[in-house]
């Protein structure tokens, strides 16, 4: 097997053993969920519901704050007994709302529309918005926007990320494995919105069962291609993976796939998709890996949106031993959060659990010089440099060291031997020259 790839990167070990033989599970219907009006990338979602009001799975209960929004539906039948700020994936508190059940899960009507396919390009944008899909493998980009280049961005290839690239996690594999079909369908109708003619499923050779039921799926089809991958973080991430599947580099400074002619959506997203175009269904619903050496039963399950992160670690049975560490997503990119009180949202792939000694924190000692940072880093940068500019304060030279560019992958931290945070030092220059943007206007 020919294995591709992208420069630079890391190999940690990815702890999927726990998990990756867990069948997806349905989880129970909750007793409540919190619905934040922030699960994506762009303006929060508005809400057009009170507190008290009666609503049934799938209605829309937040509308979308604009074009780069999406709207929110309610994923679980019951009244609505809280508007307010509730806790959050990423460590902070934002607007949600809450539901409690009534336990009949009452849903709007769904359809099933055999000729999908026939639906113009614009129809099936239309029918992505009204659904609320955004993208389920990173920062949760509206995905009816990401399928609107513009004109002079012509699209011919479209990848779909089935890397899964994140220590630990395993619900992309599984999708994978148990739903491949539905995956290339939604493949398939992605290619018929911007018009590509090519479609690629990447996936990381580590997991071989996937590869292996993909390309026997994509055989009947000549403008599909599964590509084998090497096992590197962070291959998931879009440049990196357009460069492995096409050898097209997407320039680091603002630059967009749509500037190489390809579009990147990620498995999960693909079956959100053809379920709302052929079912109208909403995106109320998707697979999360709770997982971690501690957790009593690591399972893959499906749950709906807004389903408290206690309620599912419970389900698994709670932990064997005292909790270090709680991630929300993997351990590379995802948010150390200080409990189990936020929801999982549409961009949930994961909740990690660690124990007190792999989450002990290390002391910062001074940089060696050793230049392995800038060995890795997957977009050629120096996180030393941008890293000691920040300590310094001088913004202007860690923007000029491509402070905005780094995608915060870890990476750099990874293999440091100092120990230095310079994911931690590196994110709080970014928001440091965000204010000082602001500040000037």
């Amino acid at each position: 097997m020919s294995l591709k790839t992208f420069p630079g990167g890391v190999h940690p070990h990815d702890h999927k053993h726990y998990s990756e033989n867990a069948a997806i599970t349905q989880f129970p219907l909750p007793e409540r969920v919190i619905i934040p009006m922030s699960q994506h990338i762009g303006g929060p979602s508005v809400p057009i519901v009170k507190i008290g009001d009666e609503v049934i799975t799938g209605q829309v209960i937040a509308e979308a704050g604009g074009f780069v929004s999406i709207p929110q539906h309610a994923t679980i039948s019951g009244k609505v007994t809280r508007i307010e700020k509730f806790a959050h994936p990423t460590g902070n508190k934002q607007l949600a709302i809450e539901i409690t059940s009534d336990g009949k899960d009452t849903s709007i009507e769904l359809c099933d529309e055999e000729n999908y396919f026939d639906l113009s390009p614009e129809e099936l944008k239309a029918r992505i918005l009204a659904a609320g899909i955004c993208g389920m493998g990173g920062a949760g980009f509206p995905t009816h926007v990401k399928l609107s280049p513009p004109a002079d961005k012509p699209i011919d290839t479209v990848v779909l990320n089935g890397v899964e690239c994140e220590p630990y996690l395993t619900s992309d594999y599984r999708l994978m494995l148990e739903r491949t079909e539905d995956i290339l369908r939604g493949l398939k109708i992605i290619m018929k919105i911007v018009g590509a003619k090519k479609g690629i499923v990447g996936i990381e050779a580590n997991k071989p069962k996937a590869i292996t039921i993909m390309e026997r799926f994509t055989a009947q089809f000549p403008d599909l291609e599964v590509v084998p991958l090497k096992l590197q973080y962070p291959q998931g991430a879009e440049k990196q993976l357009i460069y492995a599947t096409t050898r097209r580099r997407v320039p680091n400074k603002g630059g967009l796939p749509m500037a190489v002619g390809v579009v990147v959506q990620n498995v999960g997203t693909a079956v959100a998709i053809y379920e709302a175009i052929r079912y109208k269904k909403p995106l109320i619903e998707r697979i999360i890996s709770v997982t971690g050496s501690i957790v009593k039963h690591p399972l893959n399950l499906l749950a709906r949106i807004g389903t408290p992160y206690s309620a599912l670690l419970e389900y698994c049975e709670g932990t064997t031993a005292e909790i270090g560490k709680v991630i929300s997503g993997g351990p590379m990119m995802g948010f150390a959060i200080p409990n189990l009180d936020a929801p999982m949202t549409k961009g949930s792939s994961g909740l990690v659990i660690m124990n007190k000694s792999e989450a002990r924190l290390m002391e910062e000692k001074t940089c060696l010089r050793c230049a392995r940072c800038v060995d890795v880093c997957p977009l050629n940068l120096m996180p030393s440099l941008i890293a000691s500019a920040v300590k310094a304060k001088n913004l202007e030279m860690a923007y000029k060291a491509g402070l905005n560019d780094c995608m915060k992958c870890g990476s750099c931290a990874y293999v440091c031997p100092a120990q230095i945070r310079l994911v931690q030092w590196i994110d709080t220059g970014k928001i440091r020259w965000q204010e000082m943007q602001r500040a000037k206007k």
